[in-house]
């Protein structure tokens, strides 16, 4: 790999992957995306220029090999590492990485909820040449100590710590409104999402809208200014078949179909999250409605699981 692949030394100042590409700007970003992808760089700008693409690429990760996800790219692979209260050290996540790495890893995702999360993601970010990924609500919830305690200036300062710290995407659970959580009363599992029922917690006890959501123009302007892309969390996704495609998972896929467009108004790259618990009948349908509804925006599938029967083995029920 040359100095021009790496995202730092060559990036083009002052611009998201996103807006360079609409203004017909083909990135040294882009480049290398289509060299990984054995795709032309006219076809990678244009479909990052539409959205259907996102290259995450904070250009504060010095030791980043640039990557695209999206319809016209391969399928990629995320794999998620992260230490816990009682669990792990930095150098073992720092191991982690480096085995997600040599296995083929596309992204990894950071879901520390430990001490110490900040010097933990540091030295993650410092050794990948992946993309790095958080959800900044666990560290705000960490700092808040309960999530009644959280607030939306506590997450927005998260944030971005996290981006000028260089982290290329980030889960924001900012499709969860208050008026989303009564159609979850009736479900077999409730809400599943560690970030969604965090924010759930704290809309009940405030009786106020989701934080985020309120903010989520401040949100933009964080990951405009550090080109973090946005993933959007699915908060209320189905944790058994039997919510699958339920009225709850489907007023928040209509919400994030609108936070798509705002995003990419602001020149912010997005990928949406989804679909949870869905059996093999329902998944093309849910497919073809997040395609709809997000106008094509990347789905970041987690799962789909397609039976209910193996905890603990979610891994292997997604590879159906």
């Amino acid at each position: 790999m040359t100095q021009d692949h790496l995202g730092h030394a060559a990036a083009d100042a002052g611009a998201t992957q996103r807006i360079q590409a609409l203004e017909g700007v083909v990135s040294v970003q882009m480049r290398r995306v289509a060299e990984r992808e054995h795709l032309k760089p006219e076809t990678i700008r244009a479909e990052v220029a539409a959205g259907r693409m996102v290259i995450p690429a904070n250009p504060t990760h010095t030791v980043l090999d640039p990557m695209g996800i999206g319809l016209a790219a391969r399928v990629k692979i995320n794999a998620n590492i992260g230490s816990s209260p009682t669990t792990s050290s930095q150098d073992e996540e720092v191991g982690k990485l480096q085995l997600a790495q040599q296995w083929g890893a596309d992204t990894v995702m950071d879901l520390s909820t430990g001490k110490r999360i900040g010097e933990t993601r540091r030295a993650i970010i410092a050794a990948a040449s992946v993309p790095i990924g958080t959800v900044p609500i666990y560290q705000a919830l960490e700092r808040a100590g309960s999530p009644e305690d959280l607030t939306g200036e506590l997450l927005l300062e998260v944030i971005s710590e996290q981006a000028r710290e260089g982290v290329d995407y980030m889960t924001i659970h900012a499709g969860v409104l208050l008026e989303h959580l009564a159609l979850c009363q009736h479900r077999v599992t409730g809400i599943v999402s560690r970030g969604g029922g965090l924010l759930a917690r704290w809309m009940v006890h405030h009786k106020r809208e989701n934080p985020l959501y309120e903010r989520f123009d401040d949100v933009l302007a964080i990951c405009a200014e550090h080109d973090v892309t946005i993933s959007l969390g699915d908060g209320l996704r189905p944790g058994s078949i039997a919510d699958a495609s339920d009225a709850a998972q489907f007023a928040e896929l209509d919400t994030l179909g609108g936070l798509t467009e705002r995003a990419w108004a602001a020149g912010v790259q997005v990928m949406v999250e989804g679909p949870g618990h869905i059996p093999l009948d329902q998944l093309q349908a849910n497919v073809e409605r997040q395609q709809r509804v997000c106008r094509q925006a990347p789905f970041y599938t987690l799962g789909p699981l397609v039976t209910d029967v193996a905890p603990g083995y979610d891994h292997i029920t997604s590879a159906i």
